[in-house]
């Protein structure tokens, strides 16, 4: 019998984000920036936690636009320290400023995407997971990501935290096979469309 992955529970925002966003590949720069960003600020908190304020956090955050972010200063940390619509925590906002000047290093050098993508051969890994279990927290690959985004910069990219920004991000497919978007997210994986 197929049942959606338990994790998201029965809450609405929850399944809607799983059954339209989880595990669906990103190829856009910007938004898999916005996506790493957000789940740095998930550290220590419960992904719905961030997923309702995903709104407040865009647009305190310019939209989650690379360029603009890189330029922000103390005002603006200000602004978002004071500001109860997102996760107002100084180190993971500071973070998110240095992110955007490593996300620009890469992106010019090479595309943010390719970058990232480039660790999986461009296309998903498609895992075959049939309990909650067998999923694990990180991997070595994440663990591999994770050291390659500090060697660029970025912070709040733990293997964890890297690991989970895959699966929300489509690298590797993690739903479980008993789940229907197991199905239709791999049809998905042939591939980033520059291959």
């Amino acid at each position: 019998m197929e049942q959606r992955c338990a994790w998201c529970g029965e809450d609405p925002l929850y399944t809607a984000y799983h059954d339209s966003e989880w595990g669906v590949p990103e190829y856009d720069s910007r938004a898999l920036w916005e996506k790493l960003i957000l789940d740095g600020f998930q550290a220590g908190l419960s992904w719905i936690t961030i997923l309702r304020k995903r709104e407040n956090f865009r647009a305190a955050f310019d939209g989650f636009a690379p360029h603009r972010i890189a330029r922000w200063g103390e005002a603006e940390i200000a602004r978002c320290l004071a500001d109860p619509g997102i996760v107002r925590h100084r180190g993971k906002i500071e973070a998110a400023i240095g992110n955007a000047r490593a996300w620009i290093e890469i992106e010019e050098r090479q595309g943010f995407d390719r970058f990232l993508w480039s660790h999986v051969g461009d296309r998903p890994v498609q895992n075959k997971f049939a309990t909650p279990g067998e999923v694990p927290a990180q991997t070595p690959l994440s663990v591999r990501i994770s050291k390659d985004l500090k060697g660029a910069g970025f912070r709040f990219c733990g293997p964890t935290i890297t690991y989970a920004f895959m699966q929300a991000v489509g690298m590797v497919n993690d739903h479980l096979v008993t789940c229907p978007a197991h199905a239709r997210v791999a049809s998905m994986g042939a591939g980033a469309p520059w291959r």
